[in-house]
């Protein structure tokens, strides 16, 4: 029942049916006021006020069945087509992971972090436009991380090496050569390896908002207490209905969310992973190490951070650009980790991806 109240505030059937009824009740009125003015036959207020009602369901239906998004009105469910086929391949270890294609061009790998779900990424507002953008000209492959999403959830090993091994195995189902492989958050750490690895099947690395150590590097005690008091909130808060929770976690990645994006951010928990696997991976990422493969990396690179962001800081992708050879730093005006519809920096943040690919040809 939680999940059908979620999915009625997801695509707006409720907030749609409250102006209806407002609206449709100030029409009636008006109705009612001006129609005998202008001498109008006495059915015709009747009627109008059928009109009124009887459309009701069918704005509710429409509410629930058509979504507006940023390429104009989409029928719920049509995505399915445009998000691709999802299928499965399994990593070395035996863990299923769920991949999709979507688009047609270039290639470009968009290497797994937490937060999502294949299957409902396309509708939620904070991943839409996302992977709307990145299928605009090129063929986007992306993927559920281990325990996430619907990749399988029951997992052993959320170390480095594994995600690794997870990219090339998605990699080679989706029967990629060369492409351009972007890497966000965690998610930058896994790319820096693999293209460490496999220098000769990666057109370009794009960096977004990641890091070269992850939280339990080189810190002060405090900063280890502060971390592991995070994995703690994690496995208790988790997907729970704790506003206080959402209200924090959101702070860190989305802090110029509106009500809409905070309610999207908090079925994104809630559908990608559990509070024990959450709790796991966010342990596992502070121990996420690759500065001494930084100075190995052979091919082109872009490096792209928010200088506001307040989940990984500003610095921490300062100091991928200044330490991988030839990099290039762009800095993005915002505060929000993951990047919304609608905010300037998203549109830099296209607009640099397709700058750079297009200085450094498939």
């Amino acid at each position: 029942m939680k999940n059908f109240f979620s999915e009625l505030k997801r695509r707006r059937v409720i907030r749609v049916s409250i102006v209806y009824i407002v609206v449709g009740w100030a029409l009636i009125e008006a109705a009612a006021t001006l129609f005998p003015m202008f001498e109008a036959p006495a059915w015709m207020p009747q009627v109008f006020t059928i009109v009124i009602v009887l459309g009701f369901p069918v704005a509710v239906v429409l509410a629930w069945a058509v979504q507006l998004t940023p390429d104009g009105f989409t029928i719920e469910g049509k995505q399915s087509a445009e998000q691709g086929k999802i299928r499965f391949v399994s990593s070395r270890d035996g863990v299923r992971i769920a991949y999709a294609l979507s688009g047609s061009g270039p290639p470009i790998v968009k290497v797994a972090h937490w937060l999502t779900n294949l299957e409902l990424d396309w509708q939620n507002i904070i991943w839409r436009h996302w992977l709307s953008g990145l299928s605009n000209g090129m063929q986007l492959l992306r993927y559920d991380e281990r325990g996430c999403g619907l990749s399988d959830r029951d997992v052993e090993d959320v170390s480095l090496d594994s995600m690794v091994n997870d990219l090339e195995c998605v990699v080679g189902a989706a029967g990629f050569e060369r492409f351009a492989l972007l890497g966000s958050s965690q998610g930058g750490a896994v790319s820096i390896s693999y293209a460490v690895r496999h220098p000769e099947r990666v057109r370009a690395l794009i960096l977004y908002g990641a890091y070269a150590e992850g939280w339990a590097q080189n810190v002060t005690d405090e900063d280890l207490e502060r971390g592991q008091a995070m994995v703690d909130l994690v496995r208790l808060g988790w997907g729970q209905d704790n506003p206080a929770f959402v209200q924090l976690f959101g702070s860190l990645f989305i802090p110029d969310a509106n009500e809409e994006q905070r309610l999207a951010f908090e079925v994104l928990m809630r559908e990608s992973a559990t509070p024990e696997i959450a709790a796991r991976l966010l342990s596992a990422f502070g121990d996420f190490n690759v500065s001494e493969l930084l100075a190995q990396l052979s091919v082109p690179v872009l490096v792209l951070h928010a200088r506001g962001d307040a989940r990984i800081p500003y610095a921490s992708g300062r100091e991928l650009a200044s330490v991988i050879p030839g990099a290039e730093f762009k800095t993005l005006e915002g505060r929000n980790h993951i990047l919304l519809e609608h905010e300037p920096a998203f549109e830099q943040f296209m607009l640099a991806i397709r700058e750079f690919l297009e200085r450094h040809p498939a």
